[in-house]
């Protein structure tokens, strides 16, 4: 059953101008309850959320732009729902933190390796890679670079799956005291949080200089998707792979 095309479409900012459009076929929250998470802090573009889920766009408005599935709740929650409401649109891809038979998703898929309770201690492993996946998202902070995002990069990469790190951004969840001088409260997108500050960021990267693979969310700081474009590189590098494998 796919979910009525409510009217009213709420777009959301971040993606503004870059040629993504996001959906989100279900109501409710995400299963997943990661901490500070964006989506249901009380904190999203789309409160109250009991009014304005689900969020889809009407598909001949957005036939040109690639719809993102998910940027809130879980492609794995609901999927059935999910999979027929993605079949409304032209182009798509499917976001989910779990790693749930992802090569049966009808669309490339990108994975959040460290979501929740793993963020800070271990990632999932997915063997085999599978053929549709667009790129592992990791959520990154200053206290799991040794013991996530490094040994990750390295598996993910060595297999020819691109990464993206997010740098998590904190509202309610209290800084380690040791790592305090390395984050600023300041405005995001719409919102304040104590963010990472660039200099870190690119003491990150600058581990991974060498890698071709290795990304950041954003571009040079900016949190805007229009200034950024991994979605859409990897998108189409992934459905042309997947047309290959036919």
């Amino acid at each position: 059953m796919i979910m009525e095309m409510r009217a009213g479409y709420i777009e959301n900012p971040k993606t503004k101008g870059s040629g993504i459009v996001c959906a989100i076929p279900q109501t409710g929250e995400c299963p997943n309850k990661c901490e500070d998470c964006f989506f249901q802090s009380g904190r999203s573009y789309l409160e109250p959320l009991d009014e304005n889920l689900p969020n889809l766009p009407i598909p001949s408005e957005v036939f040109n732009k690639v719809i993102r599935i998910n940027d809130g709740n879980d492609s794995n929650n609901r999927r059935g729902l999910v999979q027929t409401t993605a079949q409304c649109y032209h182009q798509f891809f499917f976001n989910t933190a779990t790693p749930k038979t992802l090569g049966a998703f009808p669309g490339p898929v990108v994975l959040t390796i460290n979501p929740a309770k793993k963020t800070d201690k271990s990632w999932h492993k997915v063997e085999p890679v599978p053929n549709n996946l667009m790129f592992v998202r990791i959520r990154v902070n200053m206290w799991n670079i040794d013991n996530v995002v490094i040994p990750a990069v390295k598996y993910y990469t060595e297999q020819g799956v691109p990464v993206v790190f997010t740098y998590m951004a904190y509202y309610t969840t209290t800084v380690p005291e040791e790592h305090q001088g390395s984050y600023t409260y300041k405005k995001r997108t719409t919102n304040s949080y104590w963010v990472l500050n660039r200099e870190e960021q690119k003491r990150i990267m600058d581990l991974f200089d060498d890698n071709p693979l290795v990304h950041e969310c954003g571009y040079k700081g900016t949190h805007s998707c229009k200034h950024c474009g991994n979605c859409l590189r990897e998108y189409f590098a992934t459905k042309e792979r997947m047309e290959m494998k036919k």
